[in-house]
């Protein structure tokens, strides 16, 4: 990771603990044809996460996934199969809420990429029983539920 991310990242959490600022986030669990999972793994943050990021001042939530995962994966299109749940994430002195979807490529083997390489380091498929090891732990407790049928509504 590099020095000026972890700088920007220090300084971000500084803000944040004078402010305490809302908001709001979208996250997608990205399915190909033969239920791979697709995660990224950003510049600023040491683990594979699910692909989503913030929603704009007056974007609909829609709107927000859809662009982040082209933004992050290079995914054009794809088909909403359900809300996984919606969060609250309390961490960093922050009071941000995630609506995680579960989304499905409209092409078997879609190809998936790190589309912004100022944000995104790698963007890869995981068959969901070779998840990498350093998954962040709360992308993991959103895949276990989607594989156990639950939707989740609680703290990140």
């Amino acid at each position: 990771m590099a020095l000026h991310h972890r700088l920007i990242g220090k300084l971000a959490r500084a803000y944040w603990m004078v402010r305490r600022p809302s908001s709001k986030g979208v996250r997608a669990l990205v399915l190909d044809g033969a239920d791979r999972v697709a995660l990224v793994k950003h510049t600023y943050l040491p683990d594979w996460y699910l692909p989503g990021g913030g929603v704009k001042r007056r974007e609909a939530l829609g709107t927000a996934l859809a662009r982040e995962l082209r933004e992050e994966i290079g995914l054009p299109d794809f088909r909403m199969e359900r809300i996984l749940g919606i969060y609250r994430n309390g961490s960093e002195y922050k009071d941000d809420h995630v609506a995680i979807f579960v989304v499905r490529t409209l092409t078997p083997a879609a190809e998936i990429r790190a589309a912004d390489g100022f944000e995104i380091e790698a963007a890869q498929w995981f068959a969901l029983d070779a998840l990498p090891a350093d998954i962040s732990p709360a992308s993991l407790r959103r895949i276990e539920e989607w594989r156990r049928g639950e939707t989740g509504l609680g703290d990140w």
